[in-house]
């Protein structure tokens, strides 16, 4: 079976809704557009974003009280241009997506329903019951193809074709089909990624099983840096032993936590926001009370989330599914009793580093021609050390547009840009990992690795992290890269080989983790999802900088900063 040779105006890598929202806007001005992704669009992670989509639409609330709590939330981390751009598209941002069918919930009087979220100032989260995320992931995917994108799914996208010398540019993507182990070599003017995140490096964690990373050690193999990995959000309410989402709505309708002893422990903690306070805080406040022996449960590594006294008709109304994946997993009614909770790795802050306008840098300064990012993979950086809840569907939808229009931009200015004259050698990178794997005989498996990885994760850079447990888990994932090596598969057929796929993201895993654990070592620090028991206290003089980090050749990790540009918004001290 040959390698097959396709080109396209513009290759979208990832249809979450930053890539659909990219595909459509590029679509309808005219572009050649092409979505790889490797499940159906449905199947995206951004469908599994429950509670909102932030924007200042009403009352008393603002654009500048939403870029100020951004910000702040950040713990000052945040790039203030780029928030600013974000916050003050928001409300249009709401307007574009409602206008293609989105079906938001309602007040009485027909505007928009919006709810508290944590570190808001004012109510500002748009929602659609607790399914905002599918809601508009359907939305932009219906519209995408009743404007012509072509999507192809189960492709898995394996490199990128860069020329890394003078010219610094990215001419196109290879990639393999799933279902029948075709190759293929996509050439485009314009490569934008929108991979998603990477908590999956975690063994309790929220995320889609596809979301592995891939995106990220991609580049970084390349030699681009990626910026501020250290940065790994912990949601404060996962599902107690499986992490699934609980989502930041329930404690925004009014849910309570308690620990065993009944105390509603949060008044310690936050005692001005309570169960609002950002996600940062309320998961460190979760886990210092499970180590203080107040959890819950059987292994008492819980807390309770209390939404009782909600009753069942604004639990039904509001709370649906939530409801239901408590029942299912857990067997708790939240109607009638409390469930159990605990902190699961959720999102991504850190990513593929980009200008404001989603333009890819590879370096401090400098960008890619042709080569962008939007979404959880990137980092432009709209959240800093620390995301405020339902910023990440905002930035997603609006970033993907903005980076969409950005494209059409470039392409407009660069119209003489042809494509890359097709060569064989481009797939060289991919083949020989996948003949690689599919030849192997080596004892090692992915599943035990991979295991081995999210549990030591979890144990040495999770919430809390100290110098000893990030130095042990620096070697731990040496050696399992050395193990990794003599990884084998036991599936050698084309069709569906996910024991191939699987071993291709373990080693994505394996690179990316090393970022967060070397970016933490450094930061001698606490600064938002990035507490460190022994520098307990936020260093503006010394770390008030982004974090830049290279892959050498032979695997080790170079790390570069740049300070952070502040603009009106001084840090101070973030209190709550």
């Amino acid at each position: 079976m040959g390698i097959s040779i396709h080109r396209y105006d513009a290759v979208i890598v990832g249809a979450g809704l930053a890539g659909l929202a990219a595909a459509r806007e590029l679509e309808s001005r005219g572009k050649h557009v092409c979505v790889l992704t490797k499940l159906h669009p449905l199947r995206s992670h951004s469908g599994a974003a429950q509670g909102g989509i932030n924007a200042a639409l009403k009352g008393d609330d603002s654009t500048q009280s939403h870029i100020f709590d951004t910000i702040k939330g950040s713990d000052y981390l945040a790039n203030q241009e780029a928030v600013e751009l974000m916050c003050s598209s928001a409300p249009e941002t709401i307007r574009w997506v409602e206008h293609m069918g989105a079906a938001f919930s309602r007040e009485k009087d027909g505007t928009i329903a919006q709810r508290p979220f944590g570190g808001q100032s004012f109510p500002r989260t748009c929602y659609a019951k607790d399914r905002t995320g599918l809601t508009l992931l359907q939305t932009l995917f219906e519209q995408a193809q009743r404007d012509g994108v072509e999507f192809w799914d189960e492709w898995y996208v394996a490199d990128i074709i860069y020329s890394g010398n003078e010219e610094k540019i990215v001419s196109g993507v290879v990639a393999y089909n799933i279902k029948t182990g075709q190759k293929g070599i996509f050439y485009a003017k314009a490569i934008l990624f929108a991979t998603g995140g990477y908590a999956r490096s975690y063994a309790i964690n929220s995320n889609a099983h596809a979301n592995t990373g891939d995106g990220l050690s991609i580049v970084a193999r390349r030699g681009i840096p990626l910026k501020d990995m250290e940065f790994v959000q912990f949601h404060p309410t996962g599902l107690a032993g499986t992490g699934i989402l609980i989502s930041e709505a329930a404690r925004g309708e009014g849910g309570r936590l308690f620990n065993s002893d009944g105390e509603r422990f949060m008044e310690k903690y936050a005692p001005e926001k309570m169960e609002l306070g950002p996600r940062d805080l309320v998961s460190r406040s979760i886990t210092r009370e499970i180590l203080a022996g107040k959890g819950v449960g059987k292994d008492k590594d819980a807390v309770y989330l209390d939404l009782t006294h909600l009753g069942a008709e604004k639990i039904m109304s509001r709370l649906p599914e939530l409801r239901d994946l408590a029942l299912t997993f857990l067997g708790l009614d939240m109607i009638k009793e409390p469930i159990l909770i605990a902190p699961t790795a959720h999102y991504s802050m850190g990513g593929i580093p980009t200008d404001v306008h989603g333009r890819v840098r590879y370096d401090i300064e400098h960008n890619i021609k042709s080569f962008y990012a939007a979404g959880e993979c990137a980092c432009v950086s709209v959240h800093g050390a620390n995301r405020l809840g339902a910023n990440s569907l905002l930035e997603a939808v609006f970033y993907g547009r903005h980076v969409g229009q950005t494209i059409i931009e470039d392409l407009e200015k660069n119209k003489f840009l042809t494509h890359k004259e097709p060569d064989i050698n481009d797939a060289a990178a991919m083949l020989k990992e996948i003949d690689g794997l599919i030849s192997s005989c080596g004892s090692e498996r992915v599943p035990k690795l991979r295991s081995e990885l999210q549990k030591t994760m979890t144990e040495n850079a999770g919430v809390f992290r100290t110098e000893e447990k990030l130095l042990k888990q620096k070697e731990i994932i040496k050696k399992l890269k050395e193990r990794y090596k003599n990884v084998g598969i036991d599936d050698r057929s084309k069709v569906f080989n996910t024991d191939l796929q699987e071993a291709i993201e373990l080693g994505h895993m394996l690179d990316f983790s090393t970022f967060i654990v070397e970016g933490a070592i450094l930061r001698k620090e606490s600064r938002g999802s990035h507490f460190r028991d022994d520098f307990p206290k936020r260093d503006d003089e010394n770390f008030l900088n982004h974090t830049y980090c290279y892959l050498n050749e032979d695997g080790s990790v170079k790390i570069d900063y740049k300070p952070v540009t502040i603009g009106k918004y001084k840090p101070t001290e973030r209190t709550y």
